[in-house]
């Protein structure tokens, strides 16, 4: 794909979203302000909107303002310093997890939590996350991070269980984003920042208008543009230094780079249409297109000892190749690392070949994708004279990854292997229909009873495209022991490319009631059919009980589920990863479960998985002070992940290069999805916000504390490891919060905010890091007609996670790159707004 797009022209191409609403009525403006306790939300509900202290279920509520006032622009880190439960990371040298990262919820994995837009369901992202250390392993979420910031009024976080209201994946909770719906105003923004260690910049420019669509709609829309530098925390490795010190020139410093991948033509646009059809029924349609092109780096590959490439033996001899075909070249294949004169006799020598030759100082490949997501949701709404409330709509969403790898080889084909790849594709196309009802009953109670129903069909397939010959194919060096496809990311083969699609239809019934001015009471049963899996019926209940004038009591009981994709039931990939106790790289594979390898080792047709959640707590308010608590309780059973891995035994190796699967005569070891976990997470949410008026103006505070311990409480000893177990338990901080307060004077804002991290477990340097702390700031003055100008900073005093004791002597990276709040140092940043 070749997409060329200007700054000038980003300002054009724009987007949003109607405003659906949950109950079909129109959506009831948040207030402004701070006091999140007192905005009316939708998520979690069929009935009317509620305010965040009146609702069953703990819901955070985010306004565009907050996202307005941070210096990032990808909306997973927008969302990461919001929402203490909620989880991301920069995700280098992670494969495709690079391109779109995963974010985790609750401790759970990514495509744990469901994402709506405007209440409908959204499309999973292409990539299967392969490297995530543990948690992420295998997941298949979406994409947030193509949603401008600048389309976005309000995001709704429900932290509960929801798969009885919203369908699969819906077991951590549900994120929905409502954009803006206005049909006049609008703003410009640019933004550009710098990380002041190494000056690494980025740059993002946004506009959002609104208008008048004839005399009876809107249409609002919004786009943003930027591109970013990529990052550097890396430190030389011991092995480089030592190359570097023995003479050889052609090594770099560093040899490999530890930091953010650059982004190149990152384009987002959503576009939003409303038109009243009638004084009691409406058209809405709402969409987007986003792309860009992500790329990063990848392991250094040692030119004296690189199995499969440089060397047979783990540095003791080069890997020489005869290119002749018949084996006459005669040419030397116990030739020493140390000997120079026999190198250079076997570079001068045309039938043979070493890769040193062209590769004197080794290689770092770099990877990378463009992507391009788009989606589109049309439907109508309204109410009956009788009272019924009705919606159909139908939409489409579609996300693919074009890989690319360059600066590498296909180590089979000797001299004749281009140095960069088109490894394939992956692409997830989704159909969605659905038919909703509500209609409100007078019963004798202190509210009509609200029952709503309705239908859903769904279809999504996943594909995986073929990539170019040349990244797949066994070249003649193969049987002398050089690696066959592009070595470090293998290329998708016939056996690999294919599609692979899965319908399901659900049906629901909802009720929703104020049994009493103090009680309100709801349930909810959904029944859903797959068509490789079967049914599944789930249900919830959810109660709240206002007990005095600034006391209320919560609670949920739901039942829940989640189906494996139809990416997770049939795609290979191929990963390199460095083993710390060997020094060195190996190939593992990931192959379907219901493979024959795979089957040796206990691997079978996946289950979906099943969740029994609650939740209970109260909401405190004294006057301007507020206060939530919520404890939350999650098992899951048949719970999806990748296996532990196995080591391959020759017999194996020759089964998968019989099957067609791309490098297995270099793989070292292999995994599969597996059922084969059960795990129990709990926590504790607490919301806390103050407001503050004086003479020198309005202070808010908020402060947001998280707690989540994840126990694996059951697991299959034959597939799952210890090193699984301990990644699902530690791999994310058990604890976070943040502290901020926001103050207003005449046309002053200050912004000061807090975040802390409890330690990590980072499986791949062995570690468990301490956790630390990030203060961020900022200031800003409006001036006339609209123009406001802000400075600030993220990490603002510079801080950064333990280092890394073992970088050098491993592959370099000075800090975890699980870092759970980044590790580049502070971010210093400008923005230049015009509200209009």
């Amino acid at each position: 794909m070749n997409r060329k797009f200007s700054p000038k022209l980003l300002a054009l191409a724009v987007s949003a979203q109607v405003a659906f609403t949950a109950g079909y009525s129109q959506l009831t403006h948040a207030q402004d302000g701070a006091d999140q306790l007192e905005e009316v939300v939708v998520t979690g509900s069929r009935a009317q909107p509620r305010s965040v202290f009146d609702s069953a279920a703990p819901i955070d509520v985010i306004g565009g303002d907050e996202f307005r006032n941070q210096g990032a622009s990808d909306m997973t880190e927008l969302l990461r310093n919001s929402v203490p439960s909620y989880n991301v990371n920069s995700q280098p040298i992670s494969d495709a997890a690079t391109v779109i990262r995963p974010a985790n919820m609750r401790g759970l994995a990514s495509d744990h939590t469901l994402v709506l837009v405007n209440n409908k369901r959204r499309h999973r992202a292409s990539v299967i996350s392969w490297l995530g250390n543990g948690v992420n392993d295998g997941a298949q979420g979406p994409d947030i991070s193509v949603i401008p910031s600048i389309a976005v009024k309000q995001v709704e976080v429900l932290r509960d269980g929801a798969a009885a209201q919203y369908g699969s994946d819906a077991i951590a909770g549900v994120v929905n984003f409502i954009l803006k719906d206005y049909d006049e105003g609008g703003a410009i923004e640019a933004k550009y920042g710098e990380y002041s260690e190494e000056g690494e910049s980025l740059y993002s420019v946004a506009g959002n208008i609104g208008l008048p669509f004839t005399d009876h709609g809107f249409v609002n829309l919004s786009a943003e543009y930027g591109e970013s530098d990529p990052t550097n925390r890396s430190i030389q490795r011991n092995d480089a230094a030592g190359l570097i010190a023995g003479g050889n020139a052609d090594v770099a410093n560093p040899a490999q780079i530890w930091g953010n991948p650059e982004v190149r033509e990152d384009l987002k646009t959503f576009f939003n249409l409303g038109l009243d059809l009638s004084d009691s029924s409406e058209f809405y349609a709402f969409g987007n297109y986003a792309s860009k092109e992500v790329e990063g780096g990848f392991y250094f590959r040692n030119p004296n000892t690189r199995g499969g490439v440089f060397s047979p033996d783990g540095g003791e001899t080069r890997l020489v190749g005869d290119e002749t075909g018949d084996l006459s070249g005669n040419c030397n294949t116990n030739l020493a690392v140390g000997d120079e004169a026999g190198l250079a006799a076997v570079v001068a020598d045309p039938n043979c070949y070493v890769f040193n030759e062209d590769y004197p100082g080794g290689f770092t490949p770099s990877f990378g994708a463009e992507t391009e997501d788009y989606s589109f949701v049309a439907g109508a709404r309204g109410t009956l004279d009788g009272g019924l409330v009705w919606d159909v709509s139908g939409g489409v969403g579609y996300n693919e990854a074009d890989f690319f790898i360059n600066n590498t080889v296909n180590a089979s084909l000797g001299s004749a292997s281009p140095n960069s790849f088109d490894p394939g594709m992956y692409s997830q196309f989704e159909k969605n229909l659905n038919i909703d009802l509500s209609y409100p009953v007078d019963v004798g109670l202190a509210s009509d009873l609200n029952i709503a129903g309705g239908f859903e069909w769904r279809d999504e397939e996943f594909e995986i495209g073929i990539g170019d010959e040349a990244s797949y194919t066994v070249g003649p060096l193969a049987d002398q022991g050089f690696s066959a496809a592009s070595n470090g990311f293998p290329g998708f083969g016939p056996l690999a490319q294919g599609d692979w699609s899965r319908s399901n239809i659900a049906a629901y019934i909802d009720v929703e009631a104020d049994v009493t001015d103090n009680w309100l009471l709801a349930g909810a049963m959904r029944w859903e059919d797959f068509d490789d899996f079967g049914t599944t019926t789930n249900f919830k209940i959810a109660t709240h009980f206002q007990a005095t004038d600034w006391l209320g009591l919560r609670g949920t009981y739901s039942t829940g589920f989640r189906a494996p994709t139809p990416g997770q039931s049939n795609a290979y990939n191929v990963s390199t990863e460095f083993n710390l106790a060997t020094g060195d790289l190996e190939n593992n594979g990931t192959i379907p479960s219901n493979t024959a390898v795979a089957g040796l080792r206990g691997g079978k047709a996946l289950d979906p998985e099943e969740s029994t959640n609650y939740t209970f707590g109260g909401i405190f308010q004294f006057g301007d002070f507020s206060v939530t608590v919520d404890y939350f309780n999650i098992e899951l059973t048949d719970r999806l992940g990748v296996s532990q891995n196995f080591e391959l035994t020759q017999s194996e190796i020759d089964a998968l290069i019989e099957a067609g699967v791309a490098g297995a005569n270099s793989l070292s070891t292999f995994r599969f999805f597996t059922n084969g976990i059960e795990t129990e997470t709990d926590g504790i949410d607490v919301v806390a916000t103050y407001s503050m008026d004086s003479r020198i103006g309005v202070t808010d505070f908020n402060l947001a504390y998280n707690r989540t311990n994840t126990e694996v409480t059951k697991a299959d000893p034959s597939i799952i490891d210890d090193t699984r177990i301990t990644e699902l338990e530690d791999a994310l901080p058990e604890t976070r919060w943040n502290l901020s307060a926001s103050h207003t004077m005449d046309n002053w804002r200050f912004m000061a905010r807090y975040s802390y991290f409890d330690d990590w477990y980072d499986s791949e340097d062995v570690e468990t890091y301490s956790g630390y702390g990030l203060f961020d700031a900022e200031v800003g003055y409006t001036f006339d007609m609209g123009v406001s100008l802000i400075v600030g900073a993220n990490n603002l005093t510079d801080e950064t996670p333990d280092e890394n004791r073992n970088a050098a002597a491993g592959v370099g990276n000075q800090y975890s790159q699980w870092s759970p709040g980044g590790f580049n140092g502070q971010f210093v940043y400008t923005r230049l707004i015009y509200d209009f």
